[in-house]
């Protein structure tokens, strides 16, 4: 949705709070038009970026947040899950108990994948599984230029399994996934030569 289309949804929800009896304010208009004004001042601004939750986070939160994940990760666990089910036996979360107390569930039902890719040393720190949905360029099967007259493009995808395979000394990850059209492609070395080529769908 461009942030024309955005404008003009935007105008005609106007009329139709005012056709329901139940009319926003001039401040709360300007508001939601200044966040549209803004979107189009900047093309790399989206409306997905308008909030990130791990923003809201202090430093010292966020540097304790994304320690947790990035262990979690490590161990093959699910960190959201493993906040939750603290929660729900009320068991301390450790260094991350302040999650709980300060910002809630809600706040963690916003943290989505593509989060983590503002903080590029973190990027990394959650892995792949299956049913993810994510966006592969292009550039994994043909040549492409950012500024030449083939450009990157995206194209969504489900992963459908995500391997690891020893490789001597190195281990690899290759990935396999599935476009909406049926058609599958296995990705090689999706976190060592390959990370550059695939990113978080945005919902």
């Amino acid at each position: 949705m461009t942030p024309d289309e955005i404008q003009a949804a935007l105008q005609a929800a106007f009329k139709s709070c005012d056709a329901a009896s139940c009319p926003l304010t001039d401040t709360q208009k300007q508001i939601l038009l200044q966040v549209v004004e803004k979107i189009q001042g900047n093309s790399k601004f989206g409306v997905l970026e308008i909030a990130n939750p791990l923003d809201e986070l202090t430093s010292e939160e966020l540097a304790a947040f994304l320690q947790f994940v990035r262990t979690q990760e490590a161990e093959d666990k699910i960190w959201k899950t493993k906040l939750l089910n603290d929660w729900l036996h009320e068991k301390d979360s450790g260094e991350v108990q302040f999650i709980r107390e300060r910002y809630g569930v809600q706040w963690l039902n916003r943290v989505q994948p593509y989060h983590f890719e503002k903080y590029t040393y973190c990027e990394d720190a959650l892995k792949l599984r299956v049913g993810d949905r994510i966006e592969i360029s292009n550039a994994l099967w043909e040549w492409v230029q950012d500024d030449g007259p083939c450009k990157r493009e995206w194209y969504s995808c489900v992963v459908l399994q995500v391997d690891e395979t020893n490789n001597g000394d190195d281990w690899v990850s290759n990935c396999v996934v599935r476009f909406y059209n049926g058609t599958e492609y296995e990705i090689q070395g999706i976190y060592e030569w390959n990370r550059y080529n695939w990113r978080w769908l945005k919902n």
